[in-house]
């Protein structure tokens, strides 16, 4: 999200939390449960030009999460526990589901200190290419070839574009325009941009993947303590959406299926690479009921109701996102108050 967005939506989520509405809307707003999307869980990097930030959360904010959440009396379930209170009939409490995408070796050596400590259930979402070296952290890689620059150039739609890049807004400025032309490209066109950006500006991609994703004896580690649950994330991290059907079934299929060969046990969960609107839809869900998966998840904003029972593979997320780390603003979140706003009150939103 842009930094205008972001102020804007930081505007809207103050009004709404100092007006005390999100107490009123509640009620009806916070559904039976919600998941959190992480990703990264360090300590702060200080630095001027960090574009990624939101995907990154300190250990001591998901230790207050933790806290906060219990303190409201939400119950912390695992994935297959939540799927059990959306299918089986009675009355459940509410939940909280905590979810990690893509494999980054800080989930296992910040992240899960802190889910042990407090014992509560969190699930991974593994990207097998990732975990097997071959995957390319193409955002993290924008930004790297940006910060190292104080102009550079690129070819964007059958023409070069030169960029200044010596200042922190300059930088920020040309992220954000580049960043959300490659969100738009079909995913090979994508790749390959980046792919030759980062090898003309001396940025090593693999000595990047090495060093932030784990390894399959770092995941095999992990899925041993019963806290923790791999799900899949596709081979190479692609918004499926965009894949023929064909190419987007065998990234499902056979990421999951590498999983189960390295950890003698398939994977029950998916999360969609990206998981907005324009990277997995309605036949996406389909290919995950298809392939046997009991939930699949999306980052479409919103909290789970009952009547996401009939619609497992299609599940929306709430980001613990960087820029918001803040108790206020997970009180609105754990209301469902923002997101009933944000989707008209519609409970679904699925197509």
């Amino acid at each position: 999200m842009s930094n205008w967005k972001t102020t804007a939506y930081k505007a809207g989520l103050n009004a709404l939390y100092f007006s005390g509405a999100h107490w009123m809307l509640a009620p009806f707003a916070r559904g039976q449960g919600l998941i959190f999307t992480l990703h990264h869980v360090r300590e702060i990097l200080d630095r001027p030009f960090w574009p990624n930030r939101i995907l990154e959360i300190t250990p001591d904010y998901l230790d207050a999460v933790i806290e906060r959440v219990r303190a409201h009396g939400i119950d912390i379930v695992s994935l297959d526990e939540a799927h059990r209170r959306l299918t089986e009939p009675g009355e459940h409490g509410r939940f909280v589901a905590f979810t990690l995408d893509d494999g980054y070796r800080d989930n296992k050596e910040v992240a899960y200190p802190v889910f042990k400590r407090h014992d509560v259930p969190f699930t991974i979402y593994v990207s097998s290419g990732y975990v097997d070296g071959l995957g390319e952290l193409w955002w993290q890689a924008l930004e790297d070839v940006i910060a190292k620059q104080e102009h550079f150039g690129a070819v964007m739609d059958g023409r070069t574009r030169y960029f200044d890049s010596r200042t922190t807004a300059e930088k920020t400025e040309a992220f954000d325009e580049i960043y959300w032309w490659l969100r738009a490209l079909d995913e090979d066109q994508q790749r390959a941009f980046v792919r030759d950006l980062a090898r003309r500006y001396n940025v090593d991609m693999a000595a990047t993947a090495r060093a932030e994703m784990m390894t399959w004896d770092e995941v095999r580690d992990l899925a041993a303590d019963p806290l923790c649950t791999i799900g899949a994330h596709t081979i190479n991290h692609y918004a499926v959406a965009k894949l023929d059907r064909e190419r987007a079934l065998t990234e499902m299929r056979e990421g999951a299926r590498i999983i189960e060969a390295e950890l003698g046990a398939a994977p029950r969960h998916f999360a969609y690479p990206y998981g907005d609107v324009t990277s997995a839809g309605a036949r996406d869900f389909e290919i995950a009921a298809e392939l046997g998966f009991k939930t699949a998840v999306t980052t479409r904003k919103g909290v789970i109701f009952p009547e996401h029972r009939t619609h497992l593979t299609a599940l929306p997320r709430v980001s613990l996102n960087g820029d918001y780390q803040s108790m206020r603003y997970l009180d609105l979140f754990l209301s469902g108050a923002p997101f009933a706003l944000f989707n008209k009150f519609r409970r679904l939103n699925v197509a």
